[in-house]
């Protein structure tokens, strides 16, 4: 390749450019084998560093080029289209060439530049340093800019790009720890007052037996709530279908989270508290079959109907139809329906976990359960009750199942034939 001219460049930087490809031409074709190792490893440093001194000087020339409109003479829309067409590379990093060389003309800038004239900084450093910068606070004291861009090029000599970015970010407590404290109080005040303006939740029926939901959460109440799912993500064990995914185990996660809200910890609306009401036939609630209701008009199955008599927030409200077609309140739940704090502990020592036969759910992951159903007059004692994993606790009260109880007090379950 030979890239001479018969025309001498008028300045210097003209020549050198020249002057550089034709020492180029001297050395590209020239086979590295003959280097020794110690030539290798030299080369390549002095040849990044060189890189980067090029660069610094390319910057300088494009800057001035964008403020001359250089691009004009071909019609082109832009420096950055300009530079993009005749430098083959694409607009983005065009354009970020062109932000970068005038920040670096800014005297504000000077020891940035002054480093990457030198080459003891890389291109990619240069621009970490000046973002660095440029995200400080504007009302930082006057001091800080200098000092964190002087420790910044300190750095670069120990950092690759993404290490240094991750300090820039935090160059701010460094060189100044109380200002940057309460700057990040004053940002983050406004960020969680606009987060609370932000905030939605929206329900929408699917008409499938499903709702979607969306929402939109402060990052307090989103931690708070993540640290509550990671609690109740528990491995379940479903041998009648592949293996759920993170999402899929998460929302059973929030399904078990609303189960378990303490209702009368709820404010009350109207002088009742946030309890959900189960209506439940009698004769469906002895059989477990058919349907039931919440009081919000919500149907759901027998079934479910009778695992949620387990649960805190739900009471359960048996009727039975008279003669005339009324519905008369058999009971509206009964004392005692939960498991107490000690029972719960008791039942852990005796238990020791899940009592379904094969399982070995720890009792951390188990939930209290009547022998007895506590609809069919089974008392909360020790006595009637045993420990089930979350899963086999449906399986307790699922129509699709039946159960045993083994000599040595497991159970069994077994599909209804």
């Amino acid at each position: 390749m030979t890239t001479s001219t018969s025309v001498e460049p008028a300045h210097p930087v003209a020549r050198f450019a020249v002057g550089v490809h034709e020492a180029l031409d001297d050395v590209v074709d020239l086979e590295p084998w003959a280097m020794s190792d110690a030539d290798l490893a030299d080369g390549i440093v002095a040849l990044a560093r060189a890189e980067a001194r090029l660069a610094a000087v390319r910057l300088r020339l494009l800057a001035h080029a964008d403020d001359r409109d250089v691009g004009a003479e071909t019609g082109a829309t832009s420096t950055t289209a300009w530079l993009a067409h005749a430098t083959r590379c694409t607009r983005a990093a065009a354009r970020s060439d062109v932000r970068l060389a005038h920040a670096l003309e800014e005297e504000r800038h000077a020891v940035t530049r002054t480093a990457l004239a030198a080459g003891d900084l890389t291109l990619d450093q240069a621009r970490v340093v000046v973002g660095s910068l440029h995200a400080l606070p504007d009302d930082a004291p006057p001091w800080v800019r200098p000092e964190a861009q002087k420790r910044l090029v300190e750095l670069a000599a120990l950092h690759a790009p993404p290490a240094l970015r991750l300090l820039g970010r935090r160059v701010y407590e460094v060189v100044d720890p109380e200002a940057a404290d309460r700057d990040e109080g004053r940002r983050l005040e406004a960020q969680e007052a606009a987060a609370a303006r932000a905030t939605y939740l929206q329900l929408q029926d699917n008409h499938d037996g499903t709702h979607s939901l969306r929402a939109r959460l402060p990052d307090l109440h989103a931690a708070m709530l993540t640290k509550a799912l990671h609690a109740l993500d528990q491995p379940r064990l479903r041998p009648d279908g592949p293996t759920p995914t993170r999402p899929e185990r998460l929302g059973r996660a929030f399904c078990d989270l609303l189960e378990r809200l303490p209702a009368d910890r709820l404010p009350k609306a109207g002088g009742s508290s946030a309890t959900v009401l189960v209506l439940l036939d009698y004769d469906k609630l002895v059989s477990g079959v058919g349907a039931a209701r919440l009081d919000t008009g919500t149907r759901i199955s027998a079934g479910e109907a009778r695992r949620l008599v387990c649960s805190a927030g739900i009471v359960p409200v048996v009727f039975r139809r008279a003669v005339d077609g009324r519905s008369v309140v058999l009971d509206a739940g009964r004392r005692r329906r939960l498991f107490s704090r000690t029972q719960r502990l008791l039942l852990t020592v005796q238990d020791q976990g899940c009592v379904a036969e094969g399982c070995d759910r720890p009792a951390s992951w188990c939930e209290a359960d009547h022998m007895t159903a506590w609809q069919e007059g089974g008392r909360t004692d020790l006595a009637n009750g045993r420990l089930l994993c979350g899963f086999h606790h449906r399986k307790a009260h699922s129509q699709l199942y039946v159960s045993d109880r083994l000599p040595d007090g497991k159970v069994r379950f077994h599909r209804r034939t």
